[in-house]
């Protein structure tokens, strides 16, 4: 970060989309936590403070009356918290902008952080509604994003914003900062040989991400509900897994466009299969091609961890975007843990991995491993976007 803070009022926008509990407890404090180093060297140059964030999806969540649920979306939750963490006492507006918002900003003073109600409260803001973001530019002398896990959005708050201040009046946080500093180094500048572990439900949430990687890596695991529709693209007997019939092609393509390239690309050769979609439902062991009928692969098997688990120790850079399994039911968690703990004994043996997408990153924090990894994505959808190479609105903001 390279700007002069002192005496100013920062405008900042971060990602506080916290899980909250019935009671209003945050019950995961992840991305608040990571938020905080950029939060506090901005208070140590000798400025006013003012956050945005949004907080779930309160306008796709309404009342039956048709009203936003504000007690179960306000950012006011946070506040005790956050005051805890920055150790300093958080005020806060109920307004994100109008006549409250811009008279709690004229009132800061220098060191004083003040907490805006949740973006998504505004009618414009998933929109990028030129006049909030107008409205939102004007409580700040310079702005800051370090919201990556947004950052593929054209919202107000996060993209349109941006535009009202000039280049040098606008940057990227910390976290911000490392979040495309460590997708950057994948994408450009990785030790060989590059492995890519994809996971997920299905082929068509992670097309994008698939075409990419076999332009440039060496192995890709592929797990997950989508391992099943690759199964079939090769002559296998899946069951009842989950198939998407019209993809099979598409998987077939993949798989011939990776073989012509040098790609190798490992399916499970097991899995724990189940006569259900449930955690006590009745499982076994079975090759992933021979799945028999009224049964469903819901976990790659002790084969498929043994070889996964050999590829991604002798790798030099990892990247992780997906569950190899049903990970939120523990009888399917154990391939999920397996590639985890063999992502950690590769970093441990110096490569470099890279992990992102909630249940992957669930993984390693529950385990205990997310120090044991080189870097974890606070941005899903983002990372996910941004290792497409697609241009992030919220990133071309700042640059230009």
């Amino acid at each position: 970060m390279q700007l002069d803070y002192s005496g100013k009022k920062v405008l900042i926008r971060v990602d506080f989309n916290v899980p909250l509990d019935d009671e209003y407890n945050i019950t995961d404090d992840t991305r608040m936590q990571k938020a905080l180093p950029t939060l506090k060297h901005i208070l140590e140059d000798g400025c006013s403070l003012i956050i945005m964030s949004h907080l779930g999806r309160p306008l796709k969540k309404k009342k039956d009356d048709g009203s936003i649920d504000v007690e179960k979306f306000t950012l006011r939750h946070l506040v005790p918290h956050l005051s805890e963490l920055l150790g300093v006492e958080v005020k806060f507006c109920e307004e994100t902008v109008g006549e409250k918002a811009t008279e709690a900003v004229e009132k800061l003073e220098k060191g004083e952080v003040l907490l805006l109600e949740n973006t998504r409260f505004n009618e414009g803001e998933t929109n990028g509604d030129e006049e909030l973001a107008k409205q939102m530019a004007a409580l700040g002398d310079v702005y800051v994003n370090d919201a990556f896990g947004t950052a593929h959005r054209a919202h107000a708050s996060t993209t349109q914003v941006a535009h009202h201040f000039a280049a040098d009046e606008k940057e990227f946080g910390l976290l911000m900062e490392a979040e495309i500093k460590n997708a950057e180094k994948v994408l450009h500048d990785s030790e060989r040989p590059l492995t890519a572990i994809v996971g997920g439900a299905k082929v068509s949430d992670k097309i994008g991400l698939l075409e990419k990687l076999i332009d440039f890596a060496d192995n890709i695991i592929v797990g997950g509900g989508m391992a099943y529709t690759f199964m079939r693209a090769q002559g296998g007997k899946t069951g009842n897994s989950l198939v998407e019939e019209d993809k099979i092609d598409l998987a077939k393509e993949l798989l011939e466009k990776a073989d012509g390239k040098g790609v190798k690309i490992y399916l499970p050769e097991d899995s724990v299969v189940a006569d259900k979609f449930a955690a006590d439902a009745a499982t076994h062991n079975a090759d992933s091609d021979a799945i028999q009928d009224g049964y469903m692969g819901l976990d790659i098997g002790p084969k498929a961890r043994a070889v996964f688990a050999d590829v991604l120790t002798n790798s030099k850079t990892i990247l992780w975007n997906g569950p190899m399994g049903v990970f939120e039911m523990e009888a399917f968690a154990n391939g999920t843990k397996a590639v985890a703990q063999a992502v950690a004994q590769a970093t441990e043996k110096g490569a470099f991995s890279l992990v992102g997408g909630g249940d992957s990153v669930a993984a390693v924090n529950q385990l205990g491993l997310a120090d044991e990894v080189s870097y974890v994505s606070t941005g899903g959808g983002a990372m996910l976007e941004f290792l497409e190479g697609k241009e992030l609105p919220g990133i071309k903001a700042i640059r230009g």
